[in-house]
């Protein structure tokens, strides 16, 4: 798994969201770099990181611990923004016992309906060979429905090759392993896993990711569980409110410092 480390300290690792890279929470880190060692992950089929044909949290989660102990890092405080989220909660549900504690950006530990389907649409029918211009990549974006701050941040994932472009994500995985990526294994399930640790959900106040709804849900697998909302932003909260949000999370994690 292609990672970067930055700063020294307790360790924090960091995980971007579907579609994402480790640049996405970037900003974060070098807040945090000031006092911690900052690991910030291409999750794999994104970024540099190794394509999987399967994708689920379990693995994934799997794949965090392994991380950790090819680092030497026996505990970390984990954030994740969106899938991030999903991932840094089940990582935390798994294996508590290396997880200082836990911050999830905009994201609840539930099965979510499909929400993607136009992105996946606009991304699969563009095409990559013989264009070289990524106002072309836009334009067909944008005519697929894809709102223009989203296109753009899709088109990060484009790379150009010699005969046009390709995309560095593993976009056919990605899709086939959707169902998993929206789903989540520990729902109200008879033998439901606890992380009892720190934690903090924090939502964006025009989002309809995190809703009072879940709340249960929540608590019942994050007992000592805090919540914040971010008036005025959506579920990019991290890069609409970067300051109050990089202040939230570093005072947290502050706070739960071993």
């Amino acid at each position: 798994m292609n990672f970067a480390s930055t700063g020294q300290g307790e360790a924090v690792l960091l995980i971007h969201g579907l579609f994402g890279n480790l640049d996405n929470l970037k900003g974060l880190g070098q807040v945090l770099e000031a006092n911690h060692q900052v690991i910030r992950v291409d999750v794999p089929n994104h970024g540099l990181s190794e394509h999987w044909q399967t994708m689920d949290y379990p693995s994934l989660a799997k794949a965090m611990v392994a991380l950790l102990d090819e680092l030497a890092l026996e505990r970390v405080h984990i954030v994740g923004h969106s899938m991030g989220g999903k991932i840094a909660m089940a990582t935390a549900l798994a294996y508590p016992e290396r997880i200082i504690s836990l911050v999830a950006a905009d994201i609840a530990p539930v099965a979510y309906k499909p929400r993607h389907d136009a992105v996946f649409a606009a991304l699969e029918s563009l095409p990559l060979e013989g264009h070289t211009d990524r106002r072309f990549a836009l334009a067909h974006l944008l005519a697929g429905g894809i709102d223009e701050p989203t296109a753009q941040f899709l088109l990060k994932n484009l790379q150009r090759t010699d005969t046009g472009f390709r995309w560095k994500m593993n976009l056919t995985g990605l899709k086939s392993c959707y169902p998993n990526i929206i789903g989540w294994p520990n729902q109200k399930h008879e033998t439901q896993q606890v992380f009892n640790g720190p934690s903090l959900f924090i939502r964006g106040g025009d989002s309809n990711y995190v809703t009072a709804e879940h709340r249960d849900e929540i608590m019942r697998q994050f007992p000592a569980a805090q919540a914040k909302t971010l008036e005025g932003c959506g579920h990019w909260l991290h890069a609409q409110k970067p300051a109050v949000f990089n202040r939230i999370v570093s005072e947290f994690i502050d706070k739960h410092s071993v």
